[in-house]
């Protein structure tokens, strides 16, 4: 990707702002003093007064997490996108439930989020998905940071545009700013109130300073949707809305039906479509989305064509459900693409809040009575793999061995904190007889329960209270259902009472909003570069502050700890270390009883689609398929 450069220009800034030291400090009588001023200005700038600037300082093409960016200023494109792709076609969506509203930056109304944020809407940087967190300039040509990231400096291309020709400016970055900051969704907000200030540099460029230095930030405000200011004049940006707000991505939505469809179409006068970074995404002419009220509905739409392109989410469906007419003909295709995500974690969480589940030994009981490998092969198929820790399939997992130097060395003053034994073995879930009532782990559960002061009176688990094991779990869908259910049947062997009680989605947002259950479904996607999400799913503040995902209730000063070693760390290597740790902190503590993961992603389409051979560390990305013959 050609990025020019702009170091001559940063020079001439600061020589320009020598020169005007060089006039306050130091006496110039005339001309004739030329010599001792240069003395006394170069003086100066080797001086503490005056700012030395580090390598970083120098506007760079792209910025990495840790490191450096994998990409050179000149790569010709993204290493998965296939500069030779056809242009041209339509592919069509299918996504469930309904919409009444285009505006995607508020809480207000029911929008399709993600589909108009990436498809109309562009940033100042963009990812590179074959690494873990890179980012290169898309409407910026480059960025500058010190050392310490407490600023950051974007430069915006000059031939960066709106979707209606307008150039994109540094006001609209200070707009967007703004205005998603106090009126947007909260995560904007949570983001730029640590600016502390803001600028207009030059004619192009927009610096943001932070109040300490924070080495996620300045990748977060990349990622950051730029608005058009102008297009928002005399508007209420806090209201939800079908106007279709102006954006300077590769698409436009054409055509609005709320709660049917939306439309978009590829503009021809896309500014970025020459663009290194650009070269083989964005292929088709038109994307639409259609809705439909159930999944039911829209795989019926999909095996009869309606919907051409589909992203299997049932592992069932997958192995006992493609025997349609279009399939066998040879209509509609498949496949599957490995991705290198992290596993994240699916399951049913203990919440510790309750003081049922605050002892360890009680909740690693509890999870040895789900038997997965009988739960995989009687309700799926053997389709899926066992999760086995929050990070596991990366370098930032636990599951890949015992703990290394580094992470014993971030854990030892928490070791308290885990069980014997947790450092010398991998992560890692015990495996049953697959007979969905395993002996041998069923005595493990019941003599840690033992030990947690449980006996079985009666067929009946009870405390030295006389009270009985019982308690309730949360369920939202018919997939859900039938997981409790055969769960709910391996306890009662230990004499456990569990309930199960399904409600809507609205009662469900409400009560994992204020931790109002005893355990309930969730899965956190996490991803190669864990940032400062990671307070928010596992900080100890969560224990007791309402609408956070700590939804187990963690508060352990080792993993705040952690945590905090992550945010710091400036190389990949202890930033690893420190992730391997919290992974361990988080899994020895059975804080959740882990479900399954898909190391694939299952994807079907209409005949003659076609995508580039090499796929992306983070797996299926849609903007690099294209149809062989629109």
């Amino acid at each position: 990707m050609e990025f020019p450069s702009k170091s001559t220009q940063a020079q001439g800034s600061r020589i320009g702002g020598v020169l005007r030291i060089w006039g306050q400090g130091c006496e110039m009588k005339s001309l004739f003093k030329a010599v001792s001023l240069l003395s006394c200005g170069l003086a100066y700038l080797a001086s503490p007064a005056f700012p030395q600037a580090s390598a970083q300082e120098a506007p760079v093409h792209g910025l990495a997490m840790h490191g450096a960016p994998a990409l050179p200023p000149e790569a010709p494109h993204l290493p998965y996108a296939d500069p030779e792709a056809v242009k041209g076609g339509s592919i069509v969506y299918g996504l469930t439930g309904s919409f009444d509203s285009v505006q995607p930056f508020i809480i207000r109304g029911s929008s399709p989020f993600w589909v108009i944020r990436d498809l109309a809407f562009e940033s100042l940087l963009t990812r590179n998905h074959d690494e873990p967190f890179t980012l290169y300039g898309l409407l910026a040509e480059s960025v500058e940071t010190p050392e310490d990231r407490s600023w950051a400096l974007f430069t915006i291309r000059e031939e960066a545009r709106f979707s209606d020709g307008s150039p994109v400016t540094p006001e609209d970055v200070i707009f967007s700013m703004e205005v998603l900051r106090d009126q947007g969704r909260p995560n904007y907000g949570s983001s730029y109130r640590k600016v502390s200030s803001v600028e207009k540099v030059g004619e192009r460029g927009v610096r943001f300073v932070f109040g300490e230095g924070d080495r996620e930030l300045p990748l977060i405000l990349g990622l950051m949707p730029i608005l058009s200011k102008a297009d928002w004049e005399g508007k209420d940006f806090s209201v939800s809305t079908i106007r279709p707000a102006l954006g300077s991505g590769p698409y436009v939505i054409s055509q609005v039906d709320p709660g049917a469809s939306l439309t978009f179409r590829r503009n021809p006068d896309y500014w970025g479509r020459d663009l290194p970074i650009n070269r083989g995404l964005h292929n088709f002419d038109e994307v639409k989305y259609l809705y439909f009220r159930d999944s039911n509905a829209l795989w019926e739409a999909f095996t009869s064509g309606l919907v051409t392109f589909r992203h299997e989410q049932s592992a069932e469906r997958w192995a006992q459900g493609y025997d349609f007419p279009a399939f066998r003909s040879g209509a509609v295709e498949r496949g599957e693409v490995v991705h290198g995500r992290p596993t994240g974690m699916r399951g049913l969480v203990f919440n510790t809040r309750r003081p049922l589940f605050q002892d360890r030994r009680v909740r690693e009981a509890v999870s040895l009575a789900l038997d997965f490998e009988w739960l995989n092969r009687t309700l799926y198929y053997g389709a899926y793999a066992r999760i086995q820790s929050y990070f596991g399939n990366s370098a930032l997992g636990c599951d890949s061995g015992p703990a290394d130097e580094a992470e014993r060395a971030l854990l030892a003053p928490y070791l308290g904190e885990l069980p014997e034994g947790a450092l010398e073995a991998a992560c890692a879930q015990p495996v049953s007889d697959g007979s969905g009532r395993d002996r041998t782990r069923l005595r493990r559960a019941a003599a840690l329960l033992r030990e947690a002061g449980w006996v079985s009176q009666g067929g009946v688990l009870k405390n030295a209270a006389g009270e009985p094991f019982a308690f309730e779990i949360l369920t939202s869908g018919v997939e859900e259902e039938r997981v409790a259910g055969a769960f709910a049947q391996a306890l009662k062997s230990l004499g456990i009472q569990m309930r199960a009680r399904t409600v809507d989605a609205a009662q469900m947002a409400a009560r994992k909003n204020d931790y109002d259950y005893d355990m309930v479904f969730n899965f956190w996607a996490l991803s190669l570069s864990p940032g400062n999400e990671q307070t928010l799913y596992w900080g100890s503040a969560g224990r007791e502050i309402p609408g956070t995902r700590n939804y187990m209730g963690v508060a352990s000063p080792g993993v705040d700890a952690m945590i905090q070693a992550l945010l710091e760390a400036r190389d990949r290597a202890p930033f690893e270390a420190a992730a391997r740790a919290l992974d361990r902190l988080l899994t020895a503590n059975q804080y959740v009883v882990p479900l399954w993961w898909e190391p694939t992603d299952k994807l079907a389409w209409r005949k003659g689609m076609r995508r580039p051979e090499k796929d992306p560390l983070y797996g299926y990305r849609p903007e690099v398929w294209w149809s062989e013959a629109p």
